[in-house]
């Protein structure tokens, strides 16, 4: 089972932190650990076949245009200063008419390869690693995740339907990353169940579920919208942090 990433010459972690900022609040970190439901490692790999950048090449590429590779129901509004250690970055999805907040921190990050941690309220809680290797004369992309459902909903979600929705993003990603880099590719995948017991102990995360939230405040966001202008999520350039405190 893969763990953390390991640490390299031009590499560093961020700084230790319990919370960071998420939508004005401190929100707990979370790694598979603090999660609720079954503990799954998954896979995610591109092969470049024809393409000559070295893997810090790609990897330059990835941190640079990483929301652009995204699908367009959602947005990564990457760091000012960019993908580096301790950064915090906010995302923005739509599910069906709700807008719903979350993102990660940077924990790690070198020439080769970058991580992030979840915050409590993220669909799952858990690490996610992205990396660029050479395999036999190629370079090849990969995407690693070792998670857990945050909370019993997210679990029921991720059951009936959620968690192909998850492995379809990541293949889209590693497709568009191709794709930017000049190779029609399809993507490896594998998920393999590390820990099929939830953990029942964790059951109160479901009330920092970062759905539910944006549900209860969206009256209140409307109300607001009235005395107040406001931006689209399907508007709002690329890179802005609507997290930034005034």
């Amino acid at each position: 089972m893969s763990k953390e990433p390991r640490p390299r010459p031009n590499g560093g972690w961020a700084d230790k932190a319990e919370t960071v900022p998420v939508g004005g609040r401190e929100m707990r970190l979370t790694g598979p650990l603090q999660g609720f439901g079954k503990m799954w490692q998954k896979t995610f790999r591109i092969r470049l076949d024809g393409c000559e950048a070295t893997p810090e090449e790609v990897i330059a590429e990835w941190k640079t245009n990483y929301g652009s590779f995204w699908p367009s129901h959602a947005r990564f509004y990457a760091p000012i200063t960019g993908i580096k250690p301790g950064e915090v970055a906010a995302i923005g999805t739509k599910q069906g008419p709700i807008r719903v907040s979350t993102g990660v921190m940077v924990m790690y990050a070198d020439d080769v390869s970058f991580a992030y941690m979840t915050p409590e309220g993220h669909p799952f809680a858990g690490w996610i690693t992205f990396s660029a290797e050479r395999e036999e004369e190629t370079t090849v992309a990969q995407v690693r995740m070792i998670l857990r459902a945050s909370d019993p909903i997210y679990e029921l979600g991720f059951t009936f339907g959620g968690s192909r929705a998850e492995n379809r993003m990541w293949q889209q990603t590693l497709r568009a990353l191709a794709a930017h880099l000049g190779v029609d590719a399809e993507p490896q995948s594998s998920a393999v169940c590390v820990d099929k017991h939830r953990q029942w102990r964790n059951f109160g995360q479901v009330w920092q579920n970062s759905m539910i939230r944006s549900t209860l405040a969206a009256p209140f966001r409307a109300i607001r919208g009235n005395h107040e202008p406001t931006q689209n999520l399907d508007e709002s350039p690329r890179g802005n942090d609507p997290w930034r405190r005034r």
